[in-house]
């Protein structure tokens, strides 16, 4: 079977969008898992030097330094964590993309017993810019739809 060189460059460039969609997959997903451990460094390096955070009730955050150090601050009395990150969906253009999804936040105060955990969603939506070193994370808008639980410092709400 031979192809058109139309077909194959037609072909590469769906090719590189499902290469593109996966590695901001992957980006999400691996930072979001370093975020459960609370491995700062990991989950700050998903993020652009200039990036801008928008949680609902924090309002933005300019800047890698400044998300990092606020939502370190916010998550510090949670043990354990779960970020979970759904329904995805990623466009790309050249070297920027935009993405959607879901969160699903559960945390909890104590470990290894009972937990009354505290648990919130919404939708996240993202913007990306990919680099020398790869994709980053340059904006997160995140609301929040709903909670679960009482987050005991109020860090969060």
């Amino acid at each position: 079977m031979s192809i058109t060189t139309e077909e194959y460059t037609a072909l590469l460039a769906r090719l590189r969008a499902l290469e593109d969609t996966e590695a901001l997959r992957a980006l999400l997903h691996g930072g979001w898992r370093a975020l459960d451990r609370q491995d700062w460094d990991t989950w700050i390096a998903c993020w652009a030097e200039d990036a801008v955070l928008e949680f609902g009730p924090w309002g933005e955050i300019r800047g890698r330094a400044a998300i990092r150090e606020r939502v370190a601050a916010a998550e510090a009395g949670y043990p354990h964590m779960q970020h979970h990150i759904l329904n995805t969906r990623f466009e790309v253009t050249g070297d920027r993309a935009t993405g959607t999804g879901y969160m699903w936040f559960v945390a909890v105060t104590e470990t290894g017993g009972p937990a009354a955990p505290y648990a919130m969603g919404g939708p996240y939506a993202w913007e990306f810019r990919r680099g020398p070193a790869g994709w980053l994370l340059t904006r997160q808008r995140l609301g929040v739809w709903w909670t679960d639980g009482a987050d005991p410092s109020g860090a969060l709400a």
